[in-house]
């Protein structure tokens, strides 16, 4: 009886301790337009499309700064100079590039990385 309650005891332990860290390591939210219009837009944030020049110059999310993902380089060189401590939003085209720019942010210590899924397709979209 009491090997069973320690058995109890070890496995409750081991799943509180999996459950803080996975809530602690959730450093990349997707977030939808919504989330980006409530949260993202005209607030104290850094709005990074990582698409293209051209594809930027023909449309983007006002206040968004233009960080070409495909660039790496010039790309990593640009993130150094954002603010760690201040969420980052990303969008590009439809989620894809956003996604590995959100893995690169997160890998040089950014905390708070929201990647819109969406993209600029989505929010462009226009409702009939």
């Amino acid at each position: 009886m009491k090997s069973i309650l320690k058995t109890i005891v070890f496995v409750f332990c081991f799943l509180q301790l999996v459950s803080c860290q996975s809530q602690q390591e959730e450093i990349i939210k997707k977030i939808d337009k919504e989330t980006l219009k409530e949260n993202g837009i005209g607030k104290n944030v850094q709005l990074i499309d990582v698409r293209t020049q051209p594809e930027y110059e023909n449309g983007h999310i006002a206040d968004a700064l233009n960080f070409n993902i495909n660039q790496k380089e010039t790309f990593l060189e640009q993130i150094s100079t954002l603010d760690k401590a201040k969420p980052v939003y990303l969008y590009c085209k439809k989620g894809g590039r956003s996604n590995r720019a959100a893995e690169l942010l997160k890998q040089r210590g950014f905390k708070k990385i929201y990647d819109y899924s969406g993209g600029y397709d989505e929010w462009s979209k226009k409702i009939d």
